[in-house]
């Protein structure tokens, strides 16, 4: 068993069911613990750098209590453990991602306005923690609502060809690996490509569409090579498409379990860390679980992904 808890995150909101399902069909897959993680906000009178005399116990936790009656119907689940913490959680979702295999959490929590589609803790969660987040966001976005993990259905990746992540395709192959899965690898290229030209001059030569598709799925076939020879069993097919990559994976997402995108890779002058827009869109529509994954580090990027 690998010793990485997947983390999910519960709150009793009615996401958190949903985002429990995918967490425990995940930490299945891998072998993995189940670490069950509640978060109290603290109390509008209470200033944040003051902090309990004790930690509070997950065994007198309402919220734990019903996902425990929740887990007792189920048939063997994997080994599970109990956390509450309390504080703002946005700071400290992110936190109980550091030393786990993947936080899974709902796309809205219990506070907040009704009609937002994304919470600001999973967007917190999403853009700072250190492991891959997997956000799950509730029905009626347009799809069909379909159990964590249906059958038949791909792991799909955006895949940029400009600069590719490599932590973002291992995250694929193996997600694909794991569930028995075709991988859809979706790289999307701006058409028509927009022009200008100051009064006199001379308009560039018009550009092929054809060439500048062939163009870049030889680039995405380069990098998946070494990603295919470490994941044989995995079938990826590949689909280079024009137009915006943030619309064409919201709409793979109608038939896809689960969308995998990459964060964003830290620029040196950014004081923190950052998300790209094509991710931020995705997980605002996507109708599948969407999974984010972190910038591999320096000497990972180096050495290849594995």
């Amino acid at each position: 068993m690998n010793t990485q808890p997947v983390v999910a995150a519960v709150d009793g909101s009615d996401d958190s069911p949903r985002a429990l399902e995918w967490a425990l069909d995940a930490a299945r897959r891998r072998g993995a613990p189940l670490r069950i993680v509640h978060v109290r906000q603290y109390t509008l009178w209470t200033r944040p750098e003051v902090t309990a005399a004790r930690p509070p116990d997950p065994d007198a936790d309402p919220v734990l209590d019903r996902v425990r009656v929740h887990l007792a119907r189920r048939g063997g689940p994997p080994a599970v453990e109990y956390a509450v913490l309390e504080g703002a959680p946005g700071v400290l979702l992110p936190e109980a991602g550091a030393a786990a295999r993947l936080l899974v959490l709902g796309s809205r929590g219990r506070g907040g306005f009704a009609g937002l589609l994304l919470g600001s803790h999973s967007l917190a969660a999403a853009r700072d923690a250190e492991c891959p987040v997997v956000v799950v966001p509730r029905p009626g976005r347009g799809g069909e609502e379909e159990p964590p993990g249906g059958s038949g259905r791909p792991v799909v990746v955006g895949l940029n060809a400009d600069g590719p992540d490599e932590a973002t395709l291992a995250f694929a192959f193996a997600e694909a690996a794991l569930r028995g899965a075709r991988l859809r690898v979706l790289a999307a290229y701006p058409w028509p490509t927009q022009t200008w030209t100051l009064p006199g001059e001379m308009p560039p030569p018009q550009v092929d569409q054809g060439a500048v598709e062939h163009e870049n799925r030889l680039l995405v076939d380069g990098f998946l090579a070494p990603h295919r020879e470490r994941h044989p069993e995995v079938t990826a097919g590949i689909d280079v498409l024009p137009g915006d990559a943030a619309g064409r994976l919201v709409e793979a997402s109608r038939d896809a379990e689960p969308v995998v995108v990459g964060r964003h890779r830290r620029r040196l002058p950014a004081p923190a860390r950052m998300m790209g827009s094509v991710t931020q869109a995705v997980l605002l529509h996507a109708v599948s679980p969407v999974a984010v994954i972190p910038p591999a580090a320096p000497e990972e990027r180096s050495g290849g992904a594995g």
